[in-house]
């Protein structure tokens, strides 16, 4: 049997779900508005007065609240659906950017800021709300398709932020005569205009049940099922909760370690560059862009491959090239050949990341991705908020090669701990040896 068509060709983007199509629409729009924001509001912020520590502080405040409410909103989408979060998000979204364009108070400012997650990057995410967001998604796509749908829908992220981030050079710029944080109403004006489409877009979208199609525990048996059969399918139940409770632990383990290792240094990426070679913005800007063209392509392949080896090879085998890039960087004397060394870094390790969404959601049945999803959300940024608190110690302490070392360990440990002990839990796997 042919397999179907990939999604970024035009027959594959017909076959997917129209809920799904939806989903991965909105946001690759949410990406381009994520993408202005993760240059401007640092500097919007700066020309407000705030200095480096506070700016910091904002955004690591927004990491943990995002992951506390993130935890909530995964369980609670299971149990009530998913599309009422993600209207809630757009519409405040839209709400509170429009009051920070029309209002100076600095305090509303925060909340916005670290509810919806500005400045931080989120590749096209919902904020706290992605856990119901990737539950949905993953709703309507097969299993043995979802690491290629996955990919495709990470890769259109990557270009969203890399639209967004060449956006974000023009809109300080657009109002005439404008001059200090004013300028930069242009950029809030943006998210608010897309906040719009994206609440428009879901408020059309129909949504079944998570629970659909899953038997009630408990009932009274009636004359087709008997108290017998009732019995067995409770205990079966038990026991796919119990194996699905223990991949969900080892996940949140794993992901842990994860998280730390990214954090320990690719947000001080940009500090790094300018003490160890002395470079500006004018410099690193461009090879920072840069990642992002190439990372959605290599999302794109990491898909199909996905379809060919499964989705633990294909995590796994590009992180290995990712550890030696890694640690060569703090050892090489140019520029030049750090800024290669750190562009193929991030090809092949946020290239991986629709594959290991698609992992985790299918680690569960669908009335439970919401749970998935926001663990997955949380044990990834809770460490990856601690992280760059290491990293700049190391770094305040004068090493610029510690921090390196340090993450290449954790990316070590990564990898060992997912083969050993997620490997047996890859959902293709299991589809394929049912088929």
């Amino acid at each position: 049997m042919d397999s179907p068509a990939a999604p970024y060709t035009l027959r594959g983007w017909r076959s997917l779900h129209p809920t799904t199509r939806r989903l991965i629409s909105a946001r690759f729009l949410r990406s381009i508005a994520q993408g202005a924001l993760a240059v401007d509001f640092v500097l919007y912020l700066h020309l407000r007065g705030w200095n480096a520590p506070e700016i910091g502080l904002l955004l690591m405040g927004g990491g943990f609240a995002g992951a506390a409410l993130s935890l909530v909103v995964g369980v609670s989408s299971d149990r009530i659906g998913r599309r009422l979060f993600l209207l809630i998000y757009e519409a405040g979204l839209a709400l509170g950017t429009g009051a920070v364009l029309f209002t100076q108070n600095v305090w509303l400012l925060v909340l916005v800021a670290a509810l919806f997650g500005f400045g931080r990057g989120a590749n096209g995410a919902s904020g706290p709300f992605a856990p119901a967001e990737q539950a949905w998604l993953a709703q309507d796509i097969p299993a043995m398709r979802r690491g290629t749908v996955f990919s495709f829908n990470a890769a259109l992220q990557f270009w969203g932020m890399g639209l967004g981030s060449i956006l974000s050079g023009f809109l300080p710029h657009l109002l005439p005569g404008a001059t200090g944080p004013v300028s930069y109403d242009p950029l809030f004006a943006l998210n608010l205009i897309i906040a719009i489409i994206n609440y428009a877009q879901i408020a059309t979208l129909h949504e079944e049940s998570p629970q659909k199609g899953v038997a009630t525990l408990g009932t009274e048996p009636t004359a087709e099922q008997d108290e017998t059969a009732l019995r067995a399918q409770h205990a079966e139940n038990l026991a796919i909760r119990q194996h699905e409770n223990k991949a969900l632990t080892l996940l949140t383990i794993v992901n842990m370690v994860n998280a730390l290792g990214v954090g320990v240094v690719a947000p001080l990426m940009p500090y790094w560059f300018s003490v160890r070679f002395g470079v500006g913005p004018e410099a690193i800007g461009p090879v920072f862009g840069l990642t992002f063209v190439f990372t959605g392509l290599s999302s794109l392949f990491v898909g199909r491959l996905s379809e060919q080896i499964g989705l633990t090879k294909s995590i796994l085998l590009p992180r290995l090239i990712g550890i030696v890039t890694l640690i060569a960087m703090p050892l090489v004397p140019t520029f030049s050949i750090a800024a290669v060394l750190y562009v193929i870094r991030s090809i092949v390790n946020r290239g991986s990341m629709g594959a290991r969404q698609a992992f985790s959601v299918g680690l569960v049945r669908d009335q439970r991705r919401g749970l998935a999803s926001s663990l997955n959300a949380v044990s990834w940024n809770v460490p990856a908020a601690i992280g760059p608190a290491v990293g700049g110690w190391l770094l305040g302490m004068g090493s610029l090669f510690w921090p390196f070392a340090l993450a290449s360990g954790l990316q070590l440990a990564y990898i060992v701990m997912f083969a050993a002990m997620l490997g047996p839990y890859d959902p293709q796997r299991k589809q394929a040896s049912a088929g």
